[in-house]
């Protein structure tokens, strides 16, 4: 019996382990290089141990691509007001001829700040620091997002379609937006459920 119990205590432990793992925060961002990011039709460097997004309409997007995950990232617009910039998730390509993806933006335009066009109930107001920098944790896991903006609940939505995994990007929007810089950039991956419908 006791050897029974053993063996349950271990095989649990050994899933807490592997559990743990699957669900490791990894760093996004290493404060240094734009390793582990690709550049497209815009200027964006490390300066001050941030991501600058320093000129043009692009995207400053992963390597690779996530499917559930936790996203947590600081932001910080540098324009005096109609500052506009985002963060894409779960896209696969970006359409000939465009600067940026169909879908899925957290806005990071001034008063549209953490919104997501296209996901019922993804809206919320009042959770910013203008001028200043602010945190976000994006939480995306098969059709359902939610965001925490500042350590707030902004908002739970679901209705997210499209494929299940994708590359995550910063947007460049600054000739009409401004620049931005964004640091503490981290994703945990999270145990994939059912993908979205198409």
């Amino acid at each position: 019996m006791h050897s029974i119990r053993n063996v349950a205590v271990g095989l649990v432990c050994l899933a807490a382990v592997v559990g743990a793992r699957a669900a490791e925060r990894v760093a996004l961002f290493d404060g240094k290089t734009l390793d582990g990011w690709t550049v497209l039709t815009c200027e964006a460097v490390v300066d001050d141990g941030t991501i600058l997004i320093k000129a043009g309409n692009g995207l400053v997007q992963t390597a690779r691509k996530y499917g559930d995950f936790v996203l947590e990232f600081d932001w910080l617009a540098l324009k005096a007001t109609n500052w506009d910039s985002g963060v894409y998730f779960r896209y696969d390509s970006v359409p000939e001829g465009q600067p940026w993806p169909l879908h899925y933006q957290a806005n990071l335009k001034q008063g549209d700040e953490g919104n997501l066009d296209g996901v019922k109930g993804a809206r919320s107001t009042g959770l910013i620091k203008p001028r200043a920098w602010n945190h976000f944790k994006l939480t995306v896991r098969g059709r359902h997002v939610e965001l925490e903006i500042n350590g707030q609940p902004a908002w739970k939505a679901d209705g997210l379609k499209g494929p299940a995994k994708g590359f995550i990007a910063l947007q460049a929007e600054v000739p009409a937006g401004g620049q931005h810089r964004f640091r503490n950039i981290f994703v945990t991956e999270l145990e994939q459920e059912s993908s979205g419908s198409k």
